[in-house]
């Protein structure tokens, strides 16, 4: 399986090439007046040049979320440099190598499926649909690793009020955009494509799942999902997927990636936190944080059941058996 043990990384293991992932600052090389400066710092939405991929542009008028962990931060150098994104390689440091020239303008993300107003957005639409919060959420990966990012966005419910789910609607259906051109390091990923997630209705509709635009005040990364991506911070961070294209409500549970791998025996529909329950390869009652230092990870801590969310999403699982519906 192409997915790694990684309890005694060193930078070693991360592509050995500066830690910033070359943050361009938008304003190099504009020569312009002061009033062109203030009207682009404005532009809430990202900037591409055509051919070369979308650089990170900075994020204007975003609201402090009161709910965010007060959990140090992981630096962004790390949180860019050490990224699970195999359409662009299976590798922590591929993706910020190799998803450099991703093109993400335009975009669009399908909303559609049993619903009243089938609908396709824009990426200009999506940011201007509701304010922008920063939520600074605990991040756990399966791998037993963890960050904290302080992402940007809003609720995803917000969105899918808009197109009207039918009472037929119970699930949520997400599909990650896919292109062999842009993503040749695909062919090897060993799982298919393109990537696909999926939620149950209240689940999607919670307060807590996390329409993502951007992270560290500004637009996403392509190597973190650009430029629209899920944040779901109760369960494993395979569940937030990436570079959204298509939303689709659905009768029936939908299949998902990593529950398609090898026949679902590794990773289930739900796939919340759960420190008592283990991976078949590893345990999952602790994870290692990345943080600040010269160390890829700053200590070993607890893993805490629905990675600490538990106030606000418990309900949803009650009555069920969470080591068969794992």
């Amino acid at each position: 399986m192409l997915i790694k043990k990684q309890p005694d990384l060193t930078y070693a293991d991360v592509t050995p090439k500066t830690l910033y992932m070359g943050r361009r600052n938008f304003l190099l090389g504009l020569v312009a007046t002061g009033a062109a400066v203030e009207a682009w710092k404005k532009l809430p939405r990202l900037v591409s040049a055509a051919g070369t991929g979308s650089v990170p542009v900075k994020l204007n008028g975003v609201v402090k979320w009161p709910g965010s962990t007060s959990d140090t931060q992981t630096p962004i150098e790390k949180v860019t440099t050490f990224n699970n994104f195999y359409e662009f390689g299976t590798d922590k440091g591929d993706p910020s190598q190799n998803a450099k020239n991703f093109v993400t303008s335009p975009w669009t993300v399908s909303v559609e499926g049993e619903v009243a107003k089938p609908r396709k957005f824009t990426m200009d639409e999506i940011m201007k649909i509701a304010p922008l919060e920063e939520r600074i959420y605990r991040h756990r990966c399966v791998e037993a690793w963890s960050i904290v990012v302080p992402w940007i966005g809003y609720s995803l419910s917000t969105i899918l009020k808009l197109v009207e789910p039918t009472p037929k609607a119970k699930y949520v259906a997400f599909e990650s955009y896919y292109d062999p051109k842009q993503m040749p390091w695909a062919s090897s990923a060993g799982i298919e494509l393109p990537y696909v997630e999926g939620l149950r209705l209240d689940e999607a509709m919670n307060p807590l799942a996390l329409l993502c635009v951007g992270m560290y005040g500004e637009t996403l990364p392509n190597q973190d999902g650009a430029p629209v991506r899920m944040v779901i911070p109760w369960k494993y961070g395979f569940k937030s997927i990436k570079s959204i294209v298509k939303i689709r409500f659905v009768k029936s549970q939908p299949p998902t990636t990593w529950n398609m791998y090898a026949g679902g025996t590794e990773y289930g529909f739900y796939s919340n936190v759960n420190p008592s329950v283990d991976h078949p390869r590893w345990s999952q009652a602790s994870e290692r944080r990345l943080g600040p230092g010269l160390g890829l990870f700053t200590r070993k801590i607890p893993t805490l059941m629905f990675n600490g969310y538990g106030d606000q999403v418990a309900s949803l699982y009650a009555g069920m058996d969470l080591r068969k519906n794992f």
